[in-house]
């Protein structure tokens, strides 16, 4: 990690001299103000070229050209250095696909069993983000993250979903990135071999979204500190177990690696509740009081304080998120297939029906857009890229993907029979519907992205006028004051109103996709002059215009997904990918131009469906299957 180059003693920024200009109160400003030195100082401990302003998407929506070689999968020399870690994911698939075909993957409590956790150790599992020289696999996300993929559509979803939050967002990342050799020595070992399996603790009853509003405390005594407070909805903690603890240390968050005892305590209690989603998984509150941690299990990062630790591993978790809905969506379209050819109305299958097909062709599209986000974000992570932007579009889209694929299209397909027990949606719609919120709450990441688009802008362009109070343009005082930073905005506002698009041409895209490419480009510069003048027109109110920095944001997510997925199609090259990332880009592009869909997209939604039921969508390989509940006979109810 590199050290910040913030200059000491730079207190103030431009979002709190904005807040402040707009009115609004001490405590909100102090509150953004800390989040958002926070961020720059994550920021400060990525290398330049890798920092969000000279990221894929940033240089996208600012710099006049897209850098589309940024929005392909990205290619590094570390990525199948070893080959070794393969052979072991296949086996975990294997480990997990035995238990669920004997009945043996959960227990009376219906949560993952320890034997199916020990079973994996076996494989290295547990490791597998982890260096070999501390006992894992070494792999790289960019093949990690396709596993999870695999994991959850051949084996099992909450399997998939435990060594993500093990090895994304639990102890795994924060003693790897911010551990010294002496703590990674003594902990990676244990995490590696699943001997002690690992959570983040970082949600409390009064800080979901507002990390500042942390109240769990720790303070040092003698070689210990001290920690009282509680923990919600955290996944993965049972006695026995680590966590990544946040804390505020005099004040200041602060991560803790704890190791929570065998059994519950005066100090250490769970706290039980029912919950809809996370079914087969541990997911509790904590309650801390007097709870001993060694001073040494305190994490120092080179800049910062804990939420630098804290933001490190969400990017990796939002991307996992994506990777682990691809195979989910992945079980509900292999689901859909043989009720689709079974299921008769007025004498013919369902499946040959365009309304149907419409929904088979719409949810192998999503598939092909979130594994192209999965295929591009994982790598640019590998690369070194802190990859903000490009991981929240990645988590927007996965989820919002998944939500679609169980509530709509899966859930109208199926009719009745999803409410029956048994059935893959009726019995885990809680967790289709889970990842909205998980790792941050879609339109509040929404918003974090179009905040993170704006930031250099804003400090470039808008900084001088927050210094000015009650600035008005119409007065000539503030503008002779600020006249250089009135002519250095008035040409930039010439220069995007003169740029009207990036025609340049693109290598290795198949032919199929150019259009859509093409599109992507134009509508970059088209967002990035829609930004401008939202914070030209809006100013110091921008802030409270929430509703504008959503809609905004989301023509940029739509923009990048519909650019990356067409150049992952087309390296793929296989027909139903490159139709369904056709498919995906209509719709797409619909919603952000508008008007009505037209004869050829109903077309090549049918063709689309054609080639998913005729066994040419290759993403289907491998996939489990969904038996039909309450099967019958044509000509009676024997199946019953």
């Amino acid at each position: 990690m590199k050290k910040s180059n913030r200059p000491e003693g730079q207190d103030r920024n431009l979002a709190e001299d904005v807040l402040r200009q707009a009115g609004k109160s001490d405590k909100e400003v102090e509150k953004i103000g800390q989040l958002d030195r926070g961020d720059d100082l994550v920021e400060g401990t990525f290398d330049a070229k890798f920092r969000t302003v000279n990221s894929p998407v940033h240089k996208a929506v600012w710099s006049g050209k897209t850098p589309v070689s940024l929005f392909r999968r990205q290619k590094s020399t570390s990525v199948g250095a070893e080959q070794g870690y393969r052979e072991l994911m296949k086996a975990a698939i294997a480990v997990v696909k035995s238990h669920r075909d004997a009945g043996t993957l959960y227990g009376p409590d219906n949560k993952v069993t320890d034997q199916v956790i020990a079973d994996l150790a076996k494989t290295g599992y547990w490791g597998a983000l982890i260096a070999p020289e501390h006992g894992g696999w070494g792999a790289p996300l960019a093949e990690f993250m396709p596993f999870l993929t695999r994991m959850a559509c051949e084996g099992d979803a909450t399997v998939a979903g435990m060594a993500s939050i093990h090895g994304c967002i639990g102890a795994v990342d924060p003693v790897e990135a911010y551990g010294s050799e002496e703590f990674k020595a003594e902990y990676l070992p244990k995490l590696a071999s699943g001997e002690r399996l690992s959570a983040f603790a970082l949600t409390e009853p009064w800080a979901g979204s507002d990390l500042t509003a942390l109240r769990t405390t720790a303070v040092l005594d003698g070689d210990h500190y001290v920690v009282n407070g509680r923990k919600m909805f955290i996944s993965n903690v049972v006695p026995g177990r680590t966590i990544g603890l946040v804390v505020l240390i005099d004040g200041k968050p602060a991560v803790l690696i704890a190791d929570l005892p065998d059994s519950e305590n005066e100090h250490f209690q769970l706290d039980r509740y029912g919950i809809h989603a996370v079914t087969h998984i541990h997911n509790y509150g904590i309650v801390f009081k007097d709870f001993r941690v060694p001073a040494k299990n305190l994490l120092v990062p080179p800049v910062g304080d804990g939420l630098t630790i804290a933001y490190h591993g969400l990017n990796r978790g939002r991307v996992a998120l994506c990777a682990n809905s691809a195979g989910t969506m992945r079980l509900i379209l292999k689901s859909m297939l043989p009720w689709a050819d079974f299921r008769e109305t007025y004498g013919d299958a369902i499946g040959r029906r365009e309304l149907v097909q419409r929904r088979v062709a719409r949810l192998a599209s999503l598939i092909v857009g979130a594994d192209a986000l999965v295929a591009w974000g994982s790598s640019l992570l590998d690369e070194g890229y802190r990859g903000e932007l490009e991981c929240i579009v990645a988590k927007i889209f996965g989820a919002d993907a998944l939500h679609e694929a169980s509530t709509v299209l899966g859930l109208k397909t199926h009719g009745g029979r999803t409410f029956l027990k048994g059935h893959l949606i009726g019995d885990n719609i809680h967790d289709f519907l889970a990842p909205s919120i998980y790792e941050g709450e879609n339109e509040m990441l929404g918003m974090a992205l179009f905040k993170g688009l704006v930031k250099d802008h804003g400090n470039k362009y808008m900084a001088p006028f927050a210094t000015v109070k009650g600035f008005n343009p119409m007065n000539p005082a503030h503008l002779w004051k600020l006249k250089g930073a009135c002519l250095r905005l008035g040409f930039y506002t010439v220069g995007a109103l003169l740029n009207r698009g990036d025609s340049q041409f693109i290598s290795g895209l198949n032919p199929k996709l150019a259009r859509h490419a093409k599109f992507a480009l134009k509508n970059f510069r088209k967002v990035m002059r829609q930004i401008h003048f939202a914070m030209l027109q809006h100013q110091l109110k921008l802030a409270d215009r929430q509703q504008r920095m959503i809609e905004l944001s989301s023509d940029v997510q739509k923009t990048v997904v519909i650019l990356a997925t067409c150049l992952h199609a087309s390296e793929l090259g296989d027909d139903a990918t490159v139709l369904a990332a056709d498919v995906l880009s209509r719709e797409l592009t619909r919603q952000i131009k508008g008007g009505r869909a037209t004869d050829d997209d109903f077309r090549a939604n049918v063709k689309l469906a054609k080639l998913v039921a005729g066994g040419q969508f290759k993403q289907l390989e491998g996939v489990a299957d969904s038996p039909i509940l309450r099967s019958y006979t044509k000509d009676g109810l024997a199946g019953f």
